[in-house]
């Protein structure tokens, strides 16, 4: 009886620490929360301070990594890197799971995609900023297409365009 209930409770250990596919159960690593960094790591995620405390864990190891490699970087690469901070912070949850999802989708693009991309950015920075001022305010104000939630079984077909306006990307189109 009691060799029974061994042999169970060694199966029950194995199966909760056996790997399910690729991927083995293990608990969540914790972070620190802000009052925990030190004054540097505050110093460089402070557009990310009124958010910290609410980020998963993962999501802080990801930025505590970016804090890190910060004093290796140019000081033109670290005032860029605040300012793309300060912008990511100011999207909302929705915002920000675009932006994921398209930068996901770009990484599996083609790498044709990725180069026809790659120039439109190019030719976008080489604009003068009253031609960029005018994209910007003309992708805010055109509504984005939304397809009408249907009855039917099959998957609404979406333009490519429309999926194409980032967070804050150009548009090339009139």
């Amino acid at each position: 009886m009691a060799r029974t209930r061994r042999g169970l409770a060694l199966a029950v250990a194995l199966w909760l620490v056996a790997p399910i596919g690729n991927a083995a159960i293990v608990p969540p690593l914790s972070q620190p929360s802000w009052s925990e960094l030190n004054a540097e790591q505050k110093r460089t995620l402070a557009p990310l301070a009124g958010e910290w405390d609410k980020m998963e864990g993962f999501r802080r190891k990801k930025w505590l990594g970016i804090a890190q490699r910060y004093q290796t970087l140019s000081p033109d690469e670290q005032t860029r890197m605040q300012r793309r901070m300060t912008t990511w912070a100011k999207l909302t949850p929705d915002e920000r799971k675009l932006a994921r999802d398209q930068f996901k989708s770009l990484q599996k693009a083609p790498p044709e995609k990725k180069e026809a991309v790659k120039l439109k950015w190019q030719e976008y920075k080489e604009l003068p900023e009253g031609e960029k001022a005018r994209l910007k305010t003309e992708a805010v104000s055109r509504p984005t297409p939304r397809p009408a939630p249907s009855k039917t079984a099959t998957a609404p077909v979406i333009a490519p365009e429309a999926g194409r306006q980032a967070i804050g990307a150009p548009s090339t189109t009139p």
